[in-house]
């Protein structure tokens, strides 16, 4: 029992140090399971208190139609992260068929040439994955693996052609089994959709694009 004991409290330190390796970059709570109401109110005060850097969205310019559908493809993709950080599967799949029905709406003949170029290199991963997530039904686990590919291709969206509204770059380093992982907020505090309710707050916010 006592050996049992030592590699039990071994895989709770690895845990634990993995989600802070990132330390430098931003102050991480702990994720003692027992005092998770407390790790998620200093890990907001934390990203709170750090200068986050700020990225300019490449084309400002853009056509206001275009950019309300690029907005909505953005809305519907904070549906599906906020509906995984609540460990909501059906909730994600809604979300990722509005996504799929709102890309299909995107007329590209109002685009520029440069900018249509720009954004058939990112629709690709935008439908594969948003079908693929609104297909899995009540598979979680499918659905956070699909949800990185996807975070990146929206990422590239917003810094891009914008979303209407700041948003925030957020990265998980024990997402993926430790490899980490990105994904994109409509606010500064983070909720994590990779772990959901059983370490809402492991991450850090590494950008703001407006």
């Amino acid at each position: 029992m006592k050996i049992t004991s030592v590699a039990a409290f071994a895989i709770l330190l690895f845990a634990f140090a993995s989600c802070k390796n990132n330390e430098t970059k931003d102050e991480h709570a702990g994720h003692d399971m027992d005092n998770m109401g407390n790790d998620t109110t200093q890990h907001a005060t934390a990203s709170a208190d750090k200068e986050v850097k700020s990225v300019a969205v490449l084309y400002s310019n853009l056509d206001v139609k275009a950019a309300a559908s690029f907005k909505e493809v953005v809305d519907h993709y904070l549906h599906v992260k906020n509906a995984l950080a609540n460990d909501n599967a059906a909730e994600a799949a809604i979300g990722s068929k509005a996504m799929e029905a709102a890309l299909v709406k995107i007329d590209k003949s109002i685009l520029t040439a440069e900018q249509k170029q720009v954004f058939d290199k990112i629709e690709g991963g935008l439908k594969e994955t948003s079908t693929a997530i609104a297909k899995s039904g009540e598979n979680i686990k499918q659905q956070r693996a699909q949800f990185v590919m996807m975070s990146e291709a929206v990422y590239e969206l917003v810094k891009d052609f914008g979303a209407g509204r700041p948003i925030y770059h957020d990265h998980c380093p024990m997402a993926r089994d430790n490899h980490g992982a990105m994904w994109i907020s409509e606010v500064r505090e983070v909720k994590n959709p990779y772990f959901g309710s059983a370490m809402p707050a492991c991450g850090t916010v590494e950008e703001v694009i407006k």
